[in-house]
């Protein structure tokens, strides 16, 4: 009898992935794809399950959908486990670690995503920081002053858009949908086809808009589509990070400072009076965030190879 024969299946996952890349079972990107979009669906429907006239800045509405966001959220890991199950995929790192929720590498995890990120917001920065009217030591007291975190922890616009939006969003788009995505796609395949899970929720806006006659028509469908693909490329640049340092934290912090900076004022740099530093310090952001995007996210740094790159193929450029 050869050899192979007498080895678990985990065994044999782990010798298949060192000798030739992970072999992907049959019909597997069926019910990676479908469960992705369940996942999502479960989401974005679980938003509405409170039947309210009240607009969705309302706390009263906020309040109700942080209960079912957390609860879809909570119950997201066994979306992960029934997929696993189903196809008979074994890795070897846990479903925790698959998710993203490890503690090797956590501290550069939890830096260096967002010092990227930061860079990238360059010219946004320095513009604010041009604009704003306290100095930086009054900025810094107010960072530091336990009212100032009281009236955010307080404020439920502040509490979604901050932490429950970033945490339960890339918990579900990226945690568990990459994860189901990487086998049957590969690792850059899967960073394209995870944003459109992202963008397609974020549609959803559409209806309230239009409830609450919040504009034209017209209007709100090319708001739509705008969000559409700010949201999708910010979604492959969350997946990016995912997979290149196999961790959740990093896309939390990101995603979490971007909601704070919002889109970046492109117009206003263009009429501002130090117009020549802030558009240059917005090209230089840029041009910084391209030079650093790889060395920056270094799988070594994480522990490479990070655990969702355990499931592909083969490991291409992202994963190593």
């Amino acid at each position: 009898m050869p050899e192979d024969e007498y080895l678990t299946p985990s065994l044999m996952s782990n010798q298949i992935h060192s000798d030739v890349g992970f072999v992907p079972p049959d019909g597997l990107c069926w019910v990676s794809v479908l469960s992705c979009l369940l996942l999502a669906c479960s989401y974005v429907g679980s938003l509405y399950v409170w039947r309210s006239d009240l607009p969705r800045d309302h706390p009263a509405v906020i309040k109700r959908r942080f209960t079912s966001v957390l609860i879809v959220s909570t119950l997201s890991p066994v979306f992960v486990w029934t997929w696993k199950e189903l196809t008979g995929v074994r890795p070897g790192p846990s479903l925790l670690a698959l998710m993203g929720i490890r503690l090797e590498g956590l501290v550069p995890a939890i830096i260096l995503p967002l010092l990227l990120t930061m860079v990238l917001f360059l010219g946004p920065l320095i513009q604010l920081a041009m604009d704003c009217p306290w100095g930086f030591i009054d900025g810094i007291r107010v960072i530091v002053d336990p009212r100032f975190w009281s009236l955010c922890l307080s404020d439920m616009r502040w509490l979604r858009n901050q932490v429950v939006a970033p945490l339960t969003e890339e918990l579900v788009f990226r945690a568990c949908m990459l994860p189901m995505l990487v086998p049957c796609a590969g690792p850059s395949t899967a960073i394209l086809t995870c944003p459109l899970f992202f963008g397609v929720a974020h549609f959803h806006h559409v209806i309230e808009l239009l409830r609450f006659r919040q504009g034209t028509v017209s209007g709100i469908f090319l708001s739509a589509v705008f969000q559409f693909s700010y949201t999708a490329v910010f979604g492959a640049y969350c997946a990016f990070i995912f997979l290149r340092t196999g961790h959740l934290v990093g896309p939390v912090l990101c995603h979490s400072f971007c909601n704070y900076m919002g889109f970046p004022a492109v117009s206003a740099a263009l009429e501002h009076p130090q117009r020549l530093t802030v558009l240059s310090s917005y090209l230089l952001g840029v041009l910084l965030f391209f030079l650093l995007l790889f060395p920056i996210t270094e799988p070594l740094y994480y522990g490479a190879p990070t655990p969702p790159c355990t499931l592909a193929p083969s490991l291409g450029s992202i994963c190593s």
